[in-house]
């Protein structure tokens, strides 16, 4: 069951949680985190390339960091490029949301609709639901994919952005110039 563990995980274009895995395999979340730990101690063998790794609400491998070197001579990863009015934007939503567009505005100073639609179309930003007010509006927060970019497995683990550059918060999100 280890070696159909590995095989799901290496196939998956997204981090697959816990419970995906046991649904998948036909087996209890219990006996398929025993599995994941198996196969994070055999991963770990300094003779291995990759890693299991927990990130964006489930699990996957990747590359270990020190073969970050190598893979840059197969192929740049994608980046994707976003104004500084974007980040900002980004920024806000990543640690105030639940937001409103009315409340971004609010904070910005400026209207935010068009980098709102930037965001919601790069798959960094989603609808979250609707605020109980006059009015009823949208409320937005992060995707998971914005989370498996950052490598993050949830917004406990973000900086504190007191401590923290912006422009170190958005890896591999780049600003324009």
């Amino acid at each position: 069951m280890k070696a159909a563990l590995e095989a799901l995980l290496f196939a998956a274009d997204e981090p697959l949680s816990t419970q995906r895995l046991a649904d998948l395999l036909g087996l209890s979340p219990a006996a398929v985190m025993s599995l994941l730990q198996e196969l994070e101690a055999d991963l770990s063998a300094d003779d291995r390339g990759i890693m299991l790794e927990r990130a964006g609400g489930g699990w996957r491998l990747v590359t270990k960091p020190e073969w970050a070197f190598i893979l840059r001579q197969l192929k740049a990863p994608p980046v994707m490029s976003l104004s500084a009015a974007a980040l900002e934007t980004l920024a806000i939503i990543l640690y105030r949301q639940p937001i409103t567009r009315a409340e971004l505005e609010g904070l910005r100073g400026v209207s935010c609709e068009g980098v709102l639609k930037t965001l919601l179309e790069a798959g960094y930003v989603r609808e979250v639901g609707r605020r109980s007010s006059p009015g009823r509006p949208i409320l937005y927060g992060t995707s998971p994919r914005l989370l498996q970019e950052l490598g993050i497995q949830d917004l406990s683990e973000l900086p504190r952005p007191e401590e923290t550059p912006p422009q170190e918060l958005f890896f591999p999100v780049k600003p324009s110039t």
